[in-house]
């Protein structure tokens, strides 16, 4: 394609997406937060998807725009392809990409929020910095994936 976004600036603006609305606009509900999330990622995609196919013929089954996605469209955003394509011969496709850039660089700081009120870690803080990594990656994803 034409223009290109520095990787580093899309980590940011996906980081700052997800922190704003778990954290900010729907901190006591997590599940609005999700929704919102992925509604801005399902927008994103469709652009994207609009813009990359602009200049092409149309697909003419589901099988040749899933190859588009796992050879040219992965490669153009990600560059690289997928790790694994899987199908249930139904209409349903899982895409697996084993080092998700999006996702390598997310860390989560058990000092910040994990805190009690007296200001000491729970016993267990390593399960709970577990946890909140855990959450903080499906709310990134939920900017990907539609339900």
């Amino acid at each position: 394609m034409g223009r290109e976004v520095s990787e580093s600036c899309i980590d940011s603006l996906l980081t700052e997406i997800v922190s704003t609305y778990c954290n900010r606009f729907y901190a006591t509900k997590p599940e609005l937060a999700a929704r919102r999330i992925e509604a801005i990622g399902y927008q994103v995609g469709h652009q994207l998807s609009e813009r990359y196919t602009m200049e092409r013929p149309r697909f003419t089954d589901h099988l040749e725009a899933i190859k588009f996605i796992c050879k040219d469209f992965w490669s153009e955003v990600f560059k690289k392809q997928i790790d694994n394509l899987k199908t249930n011969h139904r209409g349903t496709f899982v895409l697996q990409d084993n080092g998700f850039r999006w996702l390598s660089r997310i860390s989560v700081d058990p000092s910040i929020d994990s805190l009690t009120e007296n200001g000491r870690l729970p016993q267990d803080s390593s399960a709970f910095s577990e946890n909140k990594a855990a959450q903080a990656m499906s709310m990134h994803l939920y900017f990907l994936v539609e339900s």
